[in-house]
């Protein structure tokens, strides 16, 4: 069984583990900069920055997420390299989609323009999540970027026809302050 550990930057340690699986896990354009992921971390109640640990105690992942009482939108889960395969993704997000509920949960994922991208959509849908088929772009996280064409999947009682301009407008709002 794991369990979702929220932490704060004076978790030293896991807190370290989170910020080096989150480099190591995702292109610097797919997350804030590191001072700003901080500051949300220690400031903003609505943001959980969690890490995932074993029967253990030892950190396997991250997922973190906005909690917005309508929906939560999971911003970034990874699971550690070295420990992926082992069903802890899977795990994860059963008991993310059981604590949670009956609240929905959204995420962005990549388009499925490639194998990877298929692969984690198609894990996404195995775990009860539907793929949303309309336009959406992620907003940069950082001055200068580009905004990245995604999808959003969302799990629970939302609907692609009604929901999507309301949940994109939220996320856009809150996570990226774009309005």
């Amino acid at each position: 069984m794991l369990t979702f550990q929220r932490i704060t930057t004076a978790d030293k340690a896991l807190y370290n583990f989170m910020e080096q699986l989150m480099v190591a896990s995702f292109p610097a354009e797919e997350y804030r900069p590191l001072d700003q992921l901080r500051l949300y971390t220690d400031t903003r109640p609505e943001f959980h920055n969690n890490v995932l640990l074993d029967e253990e105690g030892t950190p396997v992942g991250l997922f973190t997420y906005w909690d917005f009482g309508s929906f939560c939108y999971g911003e970034h889960f990874a699971i550690d390299p070295t420990r992926r395969n082992g069903g802890f993704g899977k795990q994860a997000l059963e008991q993310l989609c059981q604590s949670i509920h009956p609240r929905p949960i959204v995420l962005e994922v990549e388009m499925p323009e490639n194998e990877m991208a298929c692969r984690r959509i198609n894990f996404y849908k195995r775990q009860g999540f539907a793929l949303w088929d309309k336009p959406y772009l992620q907003p940069p996280y950082r001055p200068g970027d580009e905004s990245l064409p995604m999808r959003l999947m969302a799990y629970g009682a939302l609907d692609a026809g009604r929901d999507f301009d309301n949940v994109r407008a939220r996320i856009h709002r809150e996570v990226y302050g774009v309005s």
